[in-house]
């Protein structure tokens, strides 16, 4: 059978049932016309008719049936990426009209790591309090696996942080790629040099961030014997670098939360800039939320920037 001829009537829009869009993603999401209409609670043959007047609408076919559902044509994947975009334009609509008409108030809870430095997420806040002064924003710090335990549970909508892994609950959004150095104080031997054999530091003394160390780094001191001798631990990357610069242990520090102390001499850099670990850090929020306006418009404007940047 020959595909119709695409439609391109001027009129489409006023001419089409938008109720068919949305029964042709619940049928790709559910991977079938019977799953679909399962999960619909309707009959079968309804919505293989709305996918049939649906393509009749468009001019082409959308989904081939296969043995174990359907399979998007090229024409089915345009269709697709179309509709999860007005989707989301309407799921955005209440949020949107309730800033515009100044009505907008609640709290924001975002979960971040500690000595986390991103201009794009300071100028979201800023931009955002402008807009919306009547939300409050709560902002708390801890271990970056306690930030993804946090979204995963609900108790916040927004995050911020490292994961060496990917959980299916959770989005995640690059925000930057963070770079760590390994410091010693003023008072280290080692001071104003380079370190380029790393197992030579196997017997030195370590300052460590317990459940703030990002795997990277622990992968790393567990290759070359780093940190076997442990001279001190704080939780915070902040507490990790008052230690270091007090001289208790070397130790592995995020790079733009101790410029300050580099410029001043107080810490000192002993890797080369090729051996320095990096990692990224997203921004990150729950996959499937039922998220208030405060914090759907605070996520936005996070986001708009981050895209914006690239």
């Amino acid at each position: 059978m020959p595909e119709p001829t695409p439609l391109t009537d001027k009129k489409f829009a006023s001419r089409v049932d938008w109720n068919l869009m949305r029964t042709f993603v619940d049928i790709v999401r559910a991977g079938g016309i019977g799953a679909a209409a399962r999960q619909l609670n309707k009959q079968q043959p309804s919505i293989s008719a709305a996918l049939k007047r649906l393509e009749e609408h468009v001019g082409a076919t959308l989904l081939h049936r296969t043995a174990t559902g359907v399979e998007m044509t090229a024409a089915g994947k345009a269709m697709m990426a179309l509709c999860e975009d007005m989707l989301e334009s309407a799921r955005l609509v209440p949020h949107q009209i309730a800033q515009a008409t100044k009505r907008v108030e609640g709290i924001v809870r975002i979960q971040i790591v500690s000595a986390l430095v991103s201009v794009e997420f300071d100028e979201a806040i800023a931009s955002f309090h402008r807009r919306n002064p009547d939300i409050h924003i709560e902002i708390r710090v801890s271990p970056w696996r306690q930030v993804l335990d946090a979204l995963e549970r609900g108790e916040v909508e927004i995050g911020v942080g490292y994961d060496g892994d990917v959980r299916g609950s959770l989005t995640y959004e690059p925000l930057f790629c963070e770079r760590q150095q390994l410091y010693c104080a003023r008072s280290h031997p080692l001071f104003g040099h380079r370190v380029h054999r790393l197992n030579e530091l196997k017997d030195e003394g370590f300052v460590l961030t317990g459940e703030d160390e990002i795997e990277t780094i622990t992968h790393l001191r567990r290759r070359y014997r780093l940190g076997t001798r442990v001279s001190g631990l704080a939780e915070d990357i902040n507490e990790a670098r008052r230690l270091i610069v007090q001289g208790v242990g070397l130790g592995f520090l995020p790079i733009p939360a101790v410029e300050d102390d580099v410029a001043k001499g107080r810490l000192w850099p002993l890797l080369t800039s090729e051996t320095e670990p990096t990692y990224d850090i997203y921004l990150l929020a729950r996959a499937e939320p039922s998220r208030d306006t405060a914090t759907q418009l605070f996520l936005d404007e996070v986001m708009r920037r981050i895209r914006a940047k690239r």
